[in-house]
């Protein structure tokens, strides 16, 4: 019997991102009537975490953008002053009893929160007990600073871990009952995680689709480094949803992020998403 694991949503700090580089080919015209930008065109966003436990184990999937952002680089991006292990704290956990953190990849916004400053300003792990689990792919390209974005890949969210790093070569069950495969387009090496609880699948797929808005196939971000391989997964994702009767958490809805997949009534052959609890 596959094991279950029980899990509760974290919010790890909100942000605000360009809302023409979040819908990529998509024009402001249309994106625009989903999502209402503020006066420097940016949309509200979230960094969506998630926390399972089951017997000895605590795992955190995915780490928001951390703490350790100077003024100035708050206000590009209206980063809240709020990090994950602040969420953590607030359901009474030590980060030091995080066994397993899984990054679906390590951009600044979903790996920033693997590190803090100490009082003496030195950079130091959140979670120094845990295994963090990321494909090779993904943390190769993070070393080489692999990306159209240069300010994405940090060294100081990764050097402080790096012995804490398992690597992974494609699909694995990285513990009994959570499986993470690739999920390629946004960088190359991004991964999807899934696991069961007492009602079914869970998915979490990061940044292929990450808002109720980027449901459509053209929907991707000028962040992609793939954007039809970004298409394809996520298409991929959708039709095993779909079938399966997954839920899946989207990584950056501020609003419901919890959602299952069905066919959209007016739009024939188009998908549509539903809230779920």
């Amino acid at each position: 019997m596959t094991q279950q694991w029980t899990w509760q949503l974290l919010r790890a700090g909100a942000f605000r991102l360009d809302g023409g580089s979040m819908f990529g080919v998509v024009p402001r015209t249309l994106w625009s009537r989903l999502v209402e930008p503020d006066d420097q065109n940016r949309i509200p966003l979230q960094t969506n975490c998630l926390l399972l436990s089951g017997g000895d184990r605590r795992v955190l999937i995915e780490a928001g953008f951390g703490d350790k952002w100077s003024d100035k680089e708050r206000g590009f991006y209206d980063l809240e002053r709020r990090a994950v292990r602040d969420a953590v704290a607030e359901v009474n956990i030590d980060p030091e009893d995080i066994t397993d953190v899984i990054v679906t990849h390590l951009h600044f916004d979903h790996a920033g929160g693997l590190t803090m400053r100490d009082p003496s300003g030195e950079v130091m792990s959140v979670f120094p007990h845990a295994t963090i689990h990321v494909q090779r792919q993904e943390w190769k390209d993070a070393m080489n600073n692999r990306s159209t974005m240069s300010r994405t890949y940090l060294r100081d969210h990764l050097d402080p871990v790096a012995e804490q790093v398992e690597l992974i070569d494609g699909e694995r069950e990285v513990l009994p009952g959570i499986t993470v495969w690739p999920m390629p387009g946004h960088t190359w090496g991004q991964q999807a995680v899934r696991f069961t609880d007492d009602r079914g699948v869970v998915c979490f797929p990061g940044d292929v689709m990450p808002t109720v808005h980027h449901v459509g196939a053209a929907f991707s971000m000028g962040y992609d480094m793939l954007p039809y391989d970004n298409m394809l997964s996520k298409q991929a994702l959708l039709e095993q949803a779909e079938a399966e009767n997954w839920r899946i958490v989207l990584d950056h809805e501020s609003g419901h992020p919890v959602v299952t997949v069905g066919r959209d009534a007016d739009r024939p052959g188009r998908f549509a998403l539903s809230p779920a609890n």
